[in-house]
């Protein structure tokens, strides 16, 4: 009994390892690169990996490689709802130091999705309602969430949904938006700085150690919201990301 159980603890440990393995890479995979990465024979890989296929969480593609299954879209979106509310406190946080409306967003599928907010008290303010999806290339938390994906998943995102133009800012050019993203990279944030909304901006970060790709950002009239306050915002939101991270992962922050 005691044989079998860890038997199956491990087949359970390898199954996540591969789910990991597969969404650092981020575009599909084969077979005999998921067992180098994870350092297991085929077989094994080939087993698992086709118990998930069967139940969706990993799924075949014409060309006998492996991507990421729908099911955890559902779980994704489930565990980003739940934790949604929870983060409330931490933006509530950021919206008292920073005086601006705060964001929370997670990466789904090639959108970015609010599942949090805590406007400001300012009279003039910026709202977007929970459950909004927008594009990546030209929002604070999309820009964030981008930052967290390899390069040629990020070429891959953008070849299919392209990028539109919202306003007169927004980067239409992905080689424009590939040195915005390593400017937001070297500078440890993301800025929209119009691009969404004429008369908004955005400074956004990277949460880290989220399941899925999260970040959150604060927003607000460009005229109150200028660019010479990133130097002191972006430590209080890289703080505040922290303690998000540390949440997630259901311990305190270190």
């Amino acid at each position: 009994m005691n044989s079998q159980a860890s038997n199956g603890v491990q087949a359970v440990e390898r199954a996540f390892d591969i789910l990991e393995i597969m969404a650092a890479v981020g575009v599909p995979i084969g077979l005999s690169e998921v067992a180098a990465e994870a350092g297991l024979p085929v077989p094994t890989i080939h087993r698992l990996i086709s118990t998930m296929a069967k139940m969706g969480y990993v799924r075949q593609l014409p060309n006998k490689q492996y991507a990421l299954g729908p099911k955890l879209i559902r779980l994704g979106q489930s565990a980003s709802q739940q934790f949604g509310p929870s983060s409330r406190n931490q933006l509530g946080a950021l919206v008292d130091e920073i005086g601006e409306t705060a964001n929370m967003a997670v990466l789904d599928i090639d959108r970015a999705v609010y599942v949090a907010q805590v406007t400001s008290a300012h009279t003039m303010r910026t709202f977007i309602e929970v459950g909004r999806r927008v594009h990546l290339h030209c929002t604070g938390v999309g820009k964030a969430l981008l930052l967290q994906i390899p390069e040629n998943a990020v070429r891959s995102l953008i070849s299919r949904t392209g990028l539109p133009a919202f306003t007169d800012r927004s980067l239409t050019d992905v080689d424009a938006l590939n040195a915005d993203l390593e400017r937001s990279r070297l500078r440890g944030f993301a800025i929209d700085d119009g691009e969404q909304e004429v008369g908004v901006r955005c400074f956004a970060v990277p949460v880290p150690g989220a399941p899925l790709p999260t970040a959150i950002s604060v927003s607000g009239p460009a005229i109150r919201l200028g660019l010479d306050a990133a130097d002191r915002i972006a430590p209080i939101m890289q703080r505040v990301a922290k303690e998000l991270g540390a949440a997630f992962q259901g311990g305190p922050n270190r």
